[in-house]
């Protein structure tokens, strides 16, 4: 049983990995895999154990799977309240002037998805970023280099704050870095980016003019994007200060919204129920980190973890550290870090933010290696497998130069 457990959990990440190739949603195949080799390991239990211990372990995995899911829950509500009502995409064009300069576009539009995926997530930030390069009259060379440099950016920001990327929480929800820590990843994130930038700019000048689509934006709409700024702005000073974990924080916040909500709408009794935003957020996401955990967690219980502590052994950290980065370009950021951050690899405060800036990033290097990338795909008909692959170098480059970065900042500050 040992063995057939260990073969459905390769099964699993196979069809995480193959995606695009086996068109099975990677939520469908993780979620049911996931709870299956638990069933299984109540059903046929292992040789020294019984169903009371098993449920201890399936207790402990739950428990922090549950902390991730709700903050996750919370953070995507308002995200898809705002999104729905045009708000993020209205602010977008506003920033914009009528007309600006290719070079000038793609520093601008790097920045905001940047500053988009480190205070929403990776998923609106991308759609947000590449309807806007759709929307563009661009060649197609020039196309792919803006989808390669928005990709990569969305990784780069997601990396700082614990709302802009899944393993930057995990990473902080296990007491590995502070949000201090965190701080000090921007700056490095924004080298990565600039790098990757000067590497695009060839070939690329001349100006165009920017479609605007103004509309006004109702007050109420105004203030629930003020409540979630607050939200998080609060969140990340009572972690600090208090001690307070995020996901009590930010679901504290998404209660002030429904209320919020419901007070300014009481003259309206047509409008919709604040509820209904729940179902617009993106629950396949939801739904395959709850897979994916489960998979890491039974892999901890096989044991199989214990056997990844090897390559810190035959490499330095920070090597080791890069190599995870390199890896997630395969394999899904997320059981990576599971994986690492149960395995009980012992690493300073440096290495384990080298560590969130490789996770967060180094999916960037391959177009099947992150969730902006499968979207990038999806939304530019141009850009596939192998046309992006023609930017490896540059983005390698550029994940090596924000890695140093980061293990040298935070060398010295801490």
């Amino acid at each position: 049983m040992h063995w057939i457990l260990l073969s459905l959990i390769v099964l699993a990440f196979v069809l995480i990995v193959a995606e695009d190739f086996v068109h099975i949603n990677k939520a469908k195949s993780s979620l049911f895999l996931g709870t299956l080799v638990w069933l299984l390991a109540f059903i046929f239990p292992e040789p020294g154990t019984d169903a009371a211990s098993i449920q201890t372990q399936l207790n402990e995995n739950l428990l922090d799977i549950a902390t991730l899911w709700l903050f996750l829950m919370a953070a995507m509500t308002f995200v898809a309240y705002l999104n729905q009502q045009g708000l993020i995409t209205q602010m977008v064009y506003r920033i914009l002037p009528a007309r600006i300069g290719q070079r000038q576009l793609m520093l601008l539009m790097a920045m905001l998805a940047l500053a988009f995926s480190s205070l929403a997530d990776n998923i609106t930030a991308s759609l947000i970023m590449l309807s806007l390069l759709s929307s563009l009259k661009l060649k197609t060379e020039t196309v792919l280099k803006f989808a390669a440099l928005l990709v990569f950016a969305v990784n780069s920001g997601g990396v700082s704050l614990i709302t802009g990327d899944v393993t930057t929480l995990m990473i902080f929800l296990a007491g590995k870095v502070e949000i201090s820590n965190l701080f000090l990843l921007i700056p490095a994130a924004i080298l990565g980016v600039i790098v990757l930038l000067l590497t695009m700019l060839g070939g690329t000048s001349g100006e165009l003019d920017i479609p605007h689509f103004r509309r006004p934006v109702a007050g109420r709409d105004k203030v629930i994007a003020l409540l979630f700024v607050l939200t998080i702005g609060s969140t990340l000073f009572m972690s600090v200060y208090f001690s307070v974990p995020p996901v009590l924080s930010f679901l504290f916040g998404l209660s002030v919204m429904f209320l919020m909500y419901q007070f300014l709408n009481r003259n309206t009794p047509s409008s919709q129920s604040v509820l209904e935003y729940i179902r617009e957020i993106e629950f396949d996401t939801l739904l395959f980190f709850l897979g994916v955990l489960l998979l890491v967690g039974m892999l901890k219980e096989l044991s199989v973890l214990e056997h990844l502590p090897a390559l810190y052994q035959v490499m330095p950290v920070y090597a080791a550290n890069y190599v995870v980065g390199l890896l997630s370009a395969l394999v899904d950021n997320v059981p990576l870090t599971a994986a690492i951050l149960k395995s009980g690899i012992d690493m300073d405060r440096a290495d384990w933010m080298g560590l969130t800036y490789a996770a967060g990033v180094g999916g960037s290097l391959l177009i099947i290696g992150s969730a902006a990338g499968v979207i990038a795909m999806s939304k530019i008909e141009a850009l596939s497998f192998a046309t992006y692959l023609r930017f490896l170098p540059r983005l390698l480059l550029a994940y090596s130069v924000g890695y140093v970065a980061v293990l040298a900042i935070a060398n010295s500050m801490l």
